[in-house]
């Protein structure tokens, strides 16, 4: 394996040329309606956009396949011609559109062209984790093995083509780790893990998972190394003068095994004249978490541990007389009570061998009939954990290394160990690591051709489920039968019925909708004291919910901008002022007339995302909107241009008049008339998604619009406005899913595929499973261009 490294390391470049086939011109009611509205600009030795039409007008129109694909984008977006300039009936920019359309799109079926994906494709964090997960039976925190990866098109997957050799360590170190963790063989010492929970979390009600009647605290999911004896210790939270805060009265603590009762402690308000520091009765601050440690027998695998307070019974105007919902351990936010810091598990002591989990039944097939020697078994157990990991049929060339480790450490160490440390050679294995597109040795360079069943498995799985290819995919793969475009069908709807297709809402939703940048907004605390993790996490599981909600139902993708209903929980509801939610589980709430709240515009978690923690960002939303929404985003600004800074203007300015200087500026103002109109409607939401009526005793000024120039006021004109012309939206989010499938970004020859998938997609009311059941049968997705 290490011979190959340096090839790894290796940049993968390509370059291909479309032939020209001298398809037809532009059709005459293109010329005239371009001689008409467009060439006036768009000539000369300095055209606009340095786009020169003129030019273009008497060659093929393949000839200049990506000018023209801007062109039709431009002219699909409404944004060409300019809305202060005259415009031509929407009839004829629809025949201008298909008489440019039709031919690329013939050209493109007689001479596909799908592209070029890398050779090499390294799993991503959370495609390691999901992998991990499916071929052993394990969850492990990947966070701390292996770095977060590089965005590029706005995912992971695309600039992971190397691996450099300190990423190299970094997966050799967790492969040793987890495969020890897999096969439960004892350690020299115990191990230990500690879980913390984030300083601004609120611990005043219930949290998900535990039981009625207790609040704060939390719920780990750890895996226990093998059977045996673990130590579990328990840390409250301190304010900064390390006094443990809101501990005025003693306090019950549970601890439990999954679900049930361990144990419960008595947490006692510290004694200024305590000076024994192992005196729990009479408690300082230093040792008044001391005895909050329990000692117990747990059997290998994962387990559910469970720390939280006893609930007292609240008074009803107290409660009302809360100003704010947040109390956490800042001296704005004093917390009611005592809270969790973290919570340790170490061990095993006093370990005993062998013992049942899942990763072991994973691993440790049943023995064939036929296998009387360790080492036949061993083989067994190596084929199938190697077959499932690097996702095709394996050979005797396959097996030579790992069967030779096993055999090296079973003499020294015994059976389980010569296993532990088989699989750990597999864990590193570059087949494991990279998902190999390697091209046939009958297709010459710069062909086009289609990957094979196996590759094809493996484009499927990754896609849908961020996962490697289950047993029936396989199988289909290794027989040719996936490919069968019925067959391909119906492993498409299997796959997106599974629990596994939540890598779409995990990993492409929150990708899209720059939900994984939650984590680090944290909104100014005087401006916006009522914010706190557990809004935070609220934010992101109803854009998660009302997301999986549009796949599992398979309903229009349309709905996610304009709905009826959205998912709360009554922290999320008090945020957003709607009233009757209780309790902080997750259901479906109809609005009704509800004018606030609806699709994903409307959302808490996009609405903070795009704003500065001291105020909105008509910019940032707008930006936001361009290119998540509407597939059209802005050039960068020009280098030389500063930032604008807030302390140019008055802070008690609204908004609006803050920002004018961006467009009373010529060389700001070409980009800024663009962007800022989407974000100007959304002006309602505060930088926290919460409803506003005044800024800064101001009334909102919400008028806002599109690049197409039509105006309106607030988020339902602006959901009004991108939904007049669907296929764009529809359009955006094809190449979003496209890009995510295929770990690059999408270019100017997918359009013609693209535009197919939109046109079936509408026949079906554009459901979900319509964009991805068009995604994989379209040719980048089933084919690849020789190097």
């Amino acid at each position: 394996m290490i011979r190959l490294i340096p090839f790894l390391l290796l940049p993968l470049q390509f370059v291909f040329a479309i032939p020209a086939a001298g398809f037809d011109s532009p059709a005459p009611v293109a010329l005239k309606m371009i001689n008409h509205y467009c060439v006036d600009c768009h000539s000369g030795t300095d055209p606009s956009a340095q786009l020169n039409l003129e030019s273009l007008l008497s060659g093929a129109l393949v000839d200049k396949q990506a000018t023209w694909e801007k062109v039709i984008k431009k002219l699909k977006a409404g944004q060409m011609p300019p809305p202060d300039a005259d415009q031509p009936e929407e009839v004829t920019i629809a025949e201008v559109l298909k008489s440019l359309e039709q031919p690329l799109d013939r050209h493109a079926e007689q001479n596909p062209n799908p592209g070029y994906t890398e050779t090499f494709r390294r799993l991503t964090r959370t495609e390691y984790h999901n992998v991990i997960r499916d071929l052993l039976s394990i969850d492990v925190d990947v966070d701390s093995f292996l770095p977060a990866d590089e965005v590029s098109h706005g995912f992971d997957n695309i600039t992971v083509g190397e691996l450099s050799p300190t990423l190299l360590n970094r997966y050799i170190s967790a492969a040793q780790k987890i495969s020890q963790l897999a096969v439960g063989r004892p350690s020299n010492s115990p191990g230990g893990k500690t879980y913390r929970l984030r300083p601004d979390i609120t611990q005043e009600q219930r949290m998900d998972g535990l039981p009625v009647g207790t609040r704060g605290g939390m719920l780990i999911s750890h895996t226990f190394l093998q059977d045996g004896e673990y130590e579990i210790r328990i840390r409250l939270t301190r304010d900064r003068n390390e006094h443990v805060e809101g501990l005025s009265k003693p306090h019950d603590l549970e601890l439990q095994l999954d679900r049930e009762l361990l144990k419960t402690f008595t947490v006692r308000p510290p004694n200024r004249k305590a000076k024994e520091q192992d005196d729990y009765s009479s408690p300082s601050h230093e040792n008044v978490d001391q005895h909050l440690v329990k000692r117990i027998n747990v059997t290998a695998g994962p387990h559910d541990i469970g720390v939280t307070f006893l609930k007292e019974s609240s008074s009803l105007l107290e409660s009302y007389r809360q100003p704010l919902n947040v109390h956490y351990n800042m001296y704005r936010h004093p917390r009611l009570g005592p809270a969790i810091y973290q919570v340790s598990i170490t061990g095993p002591y006093s370990a005993e061998a062998g013992g049942e989990s899942p990763s072991r039944n994973r691993i440790f097939i049943p023995r064939p009939a036929d296998c009387n020697e360790e080492e036949t078994y061993a083989e067994e157990i190596i084929k199938n954990l190697l077959r499932k990991a690097i996702r095709r049929p394996i050979t005797e060339a396959d097996l030579k290394n790992p069967l030779t480790i096993f055999r090296q450490h079973n003499e020294q160490a015994g059976f389980e160990a010569g296993i532990e440390m088989a699989l750990s050679s597999i864990l590193v294995h570059p087949e494991f690591l990279f998902r190999i597109e390697e091209v046939p040795d009958d297709v010459e360079a710069g062909t086009s051709y289609r990957v094979s069943d196996v590759e094809l498995a493996s484009r499927l799985s990754f896609f849908l489920w961020s996962s490697l290819p289950d047993e029936e995919l396989l199988e289909l793969a290794e027989t040719g039968q996936l490919s069968h475009p019925d067959v391909l069908s119906k492993q498409v709807t299997r796959m997106l019925a599974d629990p596994r297709s939540s890598a779409l809402v995990d990993n492409f939703a929150g990708q899209w909708l720059h939900l994984r940048n939650l984590e680090s907004i944290t909104p100014d605390g005087r401006l916006y004291p009522d914010f706190d993790d557990n809004l935070r996490q609220a934010f992101r599981q109803e854009t998660e919910l009302f997301f999986e909600s549009i796949l599992r139902e398979d309903r229009s993708v349309l709905e996610l901008l304009k709905s009826d209903y959205t998912y709360l929980n009554e922290r999320l509801a008090k945020h957003y002022g709607i009233p009757h939610v209780f309790g902080t589980h997750f259901r479906k709430v109809s609005l009704g007339e509800n004018p606030q709240r609806g699709g994903l515009l409307r959302h808490g978690s996009i609405l903070t995302v795009t704003s500065y923690a001291t105020r909105t960002s008509p910019v940032i939303r707008g930006k936001w909107i361009l290119e998540n929404i509407l597939g059209t985003p802005p050039p960068p600004p020009p280098a030389n241009i500063p930032a604008l800074e807030d302390n140019t203007v008055s802070a008690s300015l609204p908004i609006r008049e803050r920002l004018a200087q961006h467009r009373a500026d010529a060389a700001c103002a070409s980009c800024h008339n663009l962007i800022d109109p989407p974000g100007f409607s959304l002006e309602n939401f505060d930088a926290t998604g919460r409803w506003r009526d005044l800024e800064l005793d101001h009334p909102v000024d919400a008028e806002g619009g599109l690049p197409d120039g039509r105006q309106f006021t607030g988020a339902n004109g602006l959901e009004t406005g991108i939904l007049d012309r669907p296929e764009v939206f529809v359009e955006t989010l094809i190449e979003k899913l496209m890009t995510y499938s295929l770990g690059r970004g999408v270019e100017y020859y997918d359009s013609p595929a693209i535009r197919k998938i939109v046109h079936k997609a509408r026949d079906d009311d554009y459901r979900f499973s319509s964009l991805i059941q068009g995604i994989v049968n379209s040719t980048p997705f089933q084919m690849r261009m020789a190097q």
